[in-house]
């Protein structure tokens, strides 16, 4: 029996892909490294994955872990390296204000940490290890799946300690270590029913519609024409991890899971505004204005639910290839789909389930 270790059970992500990978070998188990702190959400997230899959009834074993200390935190024997096949290291801050210590704990030493184990685990197969495509930084133009260190600045300490942990992971793949690495876009609800945990990203703009009567006052900064936003749903995230994860011709590939034709600020604010829906009238906001009024002034974030961090993205200058990408998952049907399609059902939730928050674990 073949064991594949988790980290970042139970978050969104790996509770969806988990069942997915089961269901290739029978006779595999899926061992989930968990933080104390989330022990009883795991519990109820496995209960939750063995009713709705059956098949997977005895074979999900939690484990207390930890990703940023020596040995992943495991007691002795908790885990043997020798049946590891396949590591998902999932694990991460997904904030955007996350401080540099928080960031670099967990998102460089906590990788750092996955990849000593997984250099015991003597038949690994794959590290399947996900990154962002904002490892770009503030890259001016066209970023490849075979870009990394292009002399970037960083909007946040999240984009920057992603990518310290992704040239760790990449140094590794050429040392030998069998890894394929995933660089997610913004990514959204699921385009089938919408459904996701937290309001982040778009989802600010959004809600800032639903909630004026009658016409919508949006701040926009910079070319709203010019700028691109790229949005992936969760599905095809999943879909596409699922897919390529099975296929050894994935190893050592990197592989921007992006939307090939992404729309621009105007384009995404005429879609949500049409799902709503509701006119809007863009407010012409500089970004030196933006920001500091936000993080400043009493009752701005509240009243407007932007995270100052989150305004960068509408000037964002970077521009995602996804070659890698497009000819693997050819054939398969498996394809980012536009947002045009899926905005009604994202909008649906929201109205739906109000109280969601933009945070994730931590």
């Amino acid at each position: 029996m073949a064991t594949i270790l988790f980290t970042g059970f139970p978050g969104f992500l790996g509770s969806t892909l988990l069942p997915r990978i089961l269901a290739r070998e029978e006779g595999d188990e899926a061992v989930c490294l968990v933080q104390a702190k989330f022990a009883p959400l795991a519990e109820a997230r496995r209960l939750e994955i063995e009713t709705e899959h059956p098949e997977t009834a005895g074979r999900i074993r939690l484990v207390e872990g930890d990703i940023t200390r020596a040995g992943l935190g495991l007691d002795n024997g908790a885990v043997p390296a020798r049946s590891v096949r396949q590591i998902y290291h999932l694990a991460a801050i997904y904030d955007l204000a996350v401080t540099r210590s928080a960031g670099m704990k967990v998102n460089v030493e906590g990788t750092r940490r996955v990849l000593e184990f997984a250099g015991d685990c003597a038949a690994l197969e794959c590290l399947q290890y996900v990154s962002t495509c904002y490892v770009s930084g503030r890259w001016a133009g066209l970023f490849t799946e075979d870009d990394l260190e292009k002399d970037q600045s960083f909007n946040n300490y999240y984009e920057e300690t992603k990518f310290l942990a992704e040239i760790d992971v990449q140094q590794a793949m050429r040392s030998g270590l069998p890894a394929t690495v995933y660089r997610p876009a913004i990514v959204v609800g699921d385009s089938r029913t919408g459904a996701t945990q937290k309001y982040d990203g778009p989802y600010a703009i959004i809600r800032l519609i639903m909630r004026q009567p009658l016409v919508a006052l949006v701040p926009v900064i910079g070319d709203p024409s010019m700028v691109r936003v790229n949005l992936v749903p969760s599905d095809f995230v999943v879909d596409a991890i699922a897919h390529l994860s099975g296929e050894t011709s994935s190893i050592g590939k990197v592989y921007q899971l992006a939307d090939p034709a992404p729309l621009t600020v105007d384009e995404l604010l005429d879609e949500i505004s049409c799902a709503i829906p509701k006119r809007i009238v863009r407010v012409p906001t500089l970004l030196s204005v933006a920001k500091p009024a936000l993080e400043y002034l009493p009752g701005a974030q509240w009243l407007t639910g932007i995270p100052p961090d989150s305004v960068d993205y509408f000037l964002h200058p970077t521009h995602y290839s996804c070659a890698n990408t497009l000819a693997d998952l050819a054939g398969t049907g498996i394809a980012a789909p536009p947002f045009p399609s899926y905005v009604d059902r994202l909008v649906g939730f929201v109205r739906q389930h109000p109280k969601i928050s933009a945070a994730g674990m931590s």
